[in-house]
Formats: C-alpha cells, sequence, structure tokens
C-alpha cells in the first residue's frame, strides 16, 4: 500500500510532465542526391584509387610470391613467378630510376613467360574442348576458345587469384590487359616449374570452368542455321521438312508462329517466332543442337579430365528422330 500511495502522484492530472530534448541530425535535402552523384563519377573513372599495397612498411614480395602458389597448391620456382609478376612498365619504370641513381640491376619482365604461357593455354583449351564437346564443330571450338583466351576472361580469373596487388606495374590499379597477360606468364612460369601436366590442371580449374552454366551454342553465331541443317542431314541422306503447326494473334503486333520440323513423319524440333521465317530460323537452331550434342538438356562439361586430352576426329555430325 505503502508503494501505491508514493506513485499516485506520477498519474495525477496535477503532476507536471518535464519535456525530455533528444538530439535531432538534420541532413538537408541536397547531401544524398550529391554523394551518389560524386559515387556515380568515381565509379566512372574506375573506382576509388589507393595506394598499392607494395607501398606498405609491413609489405613482403618475397613472403607474398611464396604464399601465392602455396593458396594454390602449386610448386613454383620463385624467380620465375617473380618475373611472371613483373610487368614490363614496371622494368621501364625501375631502369630509369637506377640511370639517376646510377646502378645497374638486371631485371626481366613477363613478356617471355606470357608468349609462352598463352601458346599452351590456346593448344590445351583446344585439345580439352574437342574432348568434352566431340560433336561440336571446329568453328563453334573456336568460339569458345576465343572467349575464354580473351582480355575479359583472363583478367577476371587473374583478379579473383589475388594477383592484383602483387603484380608489379607502373601504374595502380592495374588495367584488364596487366591481369590478363599476368595470368598468362603465370601459366608459363608453371609450365617451366612444375610441368605441362600441372599447368594444363591449373588452366581446367580456373579457365576452362568459367564455361560452367554457360550456354556454348552462345559463342558461335550462325549466320543461316536453315541452310547449315539441310546440308548436313542431306550429307547423310535425309530429308527434313518444316511444317506451320501452330499460329495465334495473326495480322497483329502480338503474332506468334510454330514451325515444326519433320524427319520420316516424326518431329525433331521446333520453334517460335514473331514471323513464320524467324520460327523456322529458331527450330533449325535446336535442330542443330541435338546434331552437335549441345541441346539445353545436355549434360554439364565434364571438368575432370586428367593429363593432355589427345586430339578427337571430326566425325561428328548424325541426327535422331525423336
Amino acid at each position: 500500500m505503502a508503494l501505491i500511495r508514493r506513485c499516485v502522484p506520477l498519474f495525477s492530472k496535477t503532476a507536471k510532465l518535464i519535456p525530455v530534448s533528444t538530439p535531432v541530425q538534420r541532413i538537408h535535402r541536397w547531401v544524398a542526391p550529391t554523394l551518389r552523384e560524386l559515387k556515380k563519377r568515381e565509379d566512372k573513372l574506375g573506382g576509388k584509387v589507393t595506394n598499392p599495397r607494395n607501398t606498405f612498411l609491413e609489405w613482403n614480395l618475397e613472403a607474398e610470391i611464396y604464399a601465392f602458389g602455396k593458396r594454390l597448391n602449386e610448386d613454383f620456382d620463385q624467380d620465375l613467378l617473380l618475373q611472371a609478376f613483373t610487368d614490363r612498365s614496371y622494368v621501364i619504370k625501375e631502369e630509369m630510376k637506377q640511370k639517376e641513381m646510377e646502378i645497374d640491376i638486371k631485371m626481366k619482365d613477363n613478356k617471355t613467360l606470357a608468349e609462352e604461357g598463352e601458346k599452351f593455354m590456346k593448344e590445351y583449351i583446344q585439345l580439352y574442348l574437342e574432348a568434352v564437346l566431340p560433336k561440336f564443330p571446329m568453328e563453334g571450338i573456336a568460339g569458345i576458345k576465343q572467349h575464354l583466351m580473351s582480355e575479359a576472361t583472363l583478367s577476371h580469373v587473374s583478379q579473383h587469384l589475388g594477383t592484383k596487388d602483387i603484380i608489379l606495374a607502373a601504374e595502380y590499379p592495374v588495367d584488364n590487359y596487366t591481369l590478363a597477360k599476368a595470368l598468362k606468364a603465370i601459366i608459363g612460369a608453371l609450365v617451366k616449374s612444375s610441368g605441362e601436366e600441372s599447368a594444363a590442371h591449373f588452366v581446367r580449374d580456373f579457365v576452362i570452368t568459367q564455361l560452367q552454366g554457360q550456354d556454348v551454342n552462345e559463342y558461335w553465331h550462325i549466320e543461316d542455321p536453315w541452310s547449315m541443317l539441310t546440308g548436313l542431314l542431306s550429307n547423310q541422306g535425309v530429308q527434313v521438312e518444316p511444317r506451320l503447326i501452330g499460329e495465334t494473334g495473326k495480322h497483329t503486333l502480338l503474332a506468334c508462329y510454330r514451325v515444326g520440323l519433320y524427319v520420316d513423319k516424326k518431329m525433331i524440333s521446333s520453334g517460335f517466332g514473331e514471323t513464320v521465317a524467324t520460327a523456322k530460323e529458331m527450330a533449325a537452331r535446336e535442330a542443330l543442337k541435338k546434331v552437335f550434342g549441345t541441346e539445353d538438356s545436355m549434360k554439364p562439361i565434364n571438368f575432370q579430365l586428367q593429363g593432355m586430352p589427345k586430339a578427337q576426329s571430326d566425325a561428328r555430325y548424325q541426327i535422331s528422330a525423336s
């Protein structure tokens, strides 16, 4: 009861309420749009540029190079790996400094290693793709190889392997060309350090696996799929017949047609399009996927081949009606 009597004044009408002042952070309306615009301009210029890690006091280049090889579980010759990370621009910059100080220290850049690594990658990727895509034409293999050897793909792999901060270059951050060149040089150094088999597994695990989840047909543009399909089938004595099997919205902006391709009265593929010609072309593309074994329901590419694959024969074109 004593406790209740003490609390009564708190709820009485005559009790005075003491206002509590809370700090309010006032931000002008122009702040957020300005920050967004500054961020947009910064990203357009390549992002925020900070000092490279090799300028820090605690930086140890030898330790970083040693750790790089161990992270990848590869045995590199440390001198070759250092050479692989040394860009020509850095060598020129250091030579100019040495002339001013009247000293002469010979340095090797990664040009030679990059050429050797690029040559090895092209040969290995060609053999690997021929092995895992035995029915795909050489033109398609060349398109996939061009994608894997492109500057965008190699620089993406190189950056995610952690080469950006180890590369010795005159400018920072390094561009995609320097990143891709460093990856080629690393592969060239691995060939000399551990042999072709280790380098082949390295290319398989980090470069060829970039095809995971990708449609390999997108890397080869076929100008006239209908002519290609009829040419391939006529060589086998097979005649293909297109038929219009569905249409909707005729004479409207939302018109859609479906064309089926038949062999011996059995449909082998079908395609949709806003015109009959487009639907026929799409049906021919679907049929070519069956011929080449690259349809949407194909098995995933095998990324576990060991050693150097052998060259495959080019007798690849067969089609089965279903």
